[in-house]
């Protein structure tokens, strides 16, 4: 059998530049990529899980989270391959525990977005990243986001302030 990559993304810039790199991993290593885009229903708790009301809400989540993956995977690749056999998968759960339970061998390779950690998100939400290193049963790597995405936060904040946007601001 062949080796496998396994990547995760919600679409995010920084999950698409872990895309990149999980691809770049999967054809240097011959093999297998797998996308993995976790979802979780809307208020998450047990009213959403009966067999009763919810299962059309389910349903729901699920397609929406499919047509996700495939609107991720054209942004990240086109319509061009990515140069190796590539396997979307939309799982319900959480981030960090679908990308461990997809992981099957110790010769896999895990490969998640490190994202911008600001206080209040790591308030919000734990880390993915730091989930999958502590979890996983194969090598975990961590991709730190484009050194453009630190320019774009920069810009939407100025921007979300009303404070004026210099071209020097621009040139970094």
């Amino acid at each position: 059998m062949r080796g496998r990559v396994v990547a995760g993304t919600c679409g995010s810039l920084g999950s698409l530049t872990a895309l990149h790199r999980a691809a770049a991993e999967a054809r240097a290593r011959d093999a297998e990529l797998w996308v993995v885009l976790a979802w979780q229903a809307p208020l998450g708790g047990p009213a959403s899980r009966t067999a009763g009301g919810g299962t059309p809400l389910l349903a729901g989540c699920r397609d929406a989270a499919v047509e996700r993956l495939r609107d991720v995977l054209a942004a990240a690749f086109g319509d061009g391959p990515p140069g190796v056999t590539l396997a979307g998968l939309t799982v319900r759960g959480t981030p960090g525990a679908a990308l461990v339970d997809t992981v099957r061998d110790t010769g896999d390779l895990l490969v998640v977005g490190t994202g911008s950690r600001t206080p209040l998100l790591r308030a919000l939400r734990p880390s993915v990243s730091r989930y999958c290193l502590a979890h996983a049963p194969c090598p975990v790597l961590a991709v730190p986001p484009s050194p453009l995405q630190a320019d774009l936060d920069a810009v939407h904040r100025r921007i979300a302030w009303r404070r004026p946007l210099h071209a020097e601001d621009l040139a970094g």
